[in-house]
């Protein structure tokens, strides 16, 4: 099936599933008319109607309305939601789950995702999701057991690298610069950087090396850093989100 063939459904219509949604939309790959979503209220359903995306609040009609579905509820809400829906599920859907701890609501603009098969999936089924995540930025098929791992890397890396931005852009004003000045320039130091990094294909290593001079100022700022065990830090960030989702996984 063609991704303009396609009727995607959202169960749950929170900020997850609605980054999801506008990145498909942006990128014209579903229109809004074939874009269901589902909320218990409307609560969270206003911006879909906005965006020209149908909305209920039955989960079975997304199931009925739908071949692709997104299951996009709070972890502890799935289990019934599975239940109540099971009955309509057909061998001509495709169900993907995006629970357990791993956000997409940045792919308002980019993001990263990765997803795993389960025993029923087709390669055609996972060349399609693969087409269609990846018009909102880097997707790829991955094991099951780096799922978690991803949420503590990407699903929860946002939130370290808008600490880290914060934190230049801090530098910065302390040193005299104005404040929104300053969050702009950081902003635009890091996409700078992170596309160094996805178009040269290059270690970070090798990268931040190549922006040393011998007695500059980044070699002296570095020092800085490790004196503070930024690296630690991180790595120490990213295991303890990466086991957290493994609890909520477990309960």
């Amino acid at each position: 099936m063609e991704a303009a063939e396609l009727r995607v459904g959202f169960v749950g219509a929170g900020r997850m599933a609605g980054g999801l949604a506008r990145g498909l939309l942006r990128a014209g790959k579903v229109p809004a008319s074939s874009i269901l979503a589902s909320a218990p209220s409307d609560k969270n359903l206003d911006a879909w109607r906005e965006s020209g995306c149908r909305t209920t609040h039955c989960n079975l009609e997304v199931l009925q309305e739908s071949t692709l579905v997104f299951l996009a509820t709070k972890p502890h809400v799935l289990p019934g939601v599975l239940q109540e829906i099971r009955p309509a599920v057909g061998p001509h859907h495709i169900i993907v789950s995006l629970v357990a701890g791993v956000t997409l609501q940045t792919l308002q603009r980019a993001g990263a995702m990765v997803f795993a098969r389960g025993s029923g999936a087709s390669d055609e089924e996972a060349a399609l999701l693969k087409s269609l995540l990846s018009s909102c930025g880097l997707c790829e098929e991955v094991p099951e057991s780096y799922i978690n791992i991803h949420t503590g890397l990407s699903g929860s890396g946002v939130a370290y690298v808008y600490l880290f931005a914060e934190a230049l852009a801090e530098g910065a004003v302390k040193m005299g610069m104005p404040g929104g000045l300053a969050s702009r320039i950081a902003a635009q130091t890091l996409l700078g950087a992170a596309k160094m990094m996805l178009e040269t294909g290059e270690h970070p290593a090798k990268l931040r090396g190549d922006v040393c001079t011998p007695g500059g100022t980044t070699i002296h700022a570095l020092h800085q850093l490790e004196k503070g065990a930024l690296r630690a830090t991180v790595m120490n960030a990213v295991e303890a989100a990466t086991k957290r989702a493994c609890d909520m996984a477990e309960d």
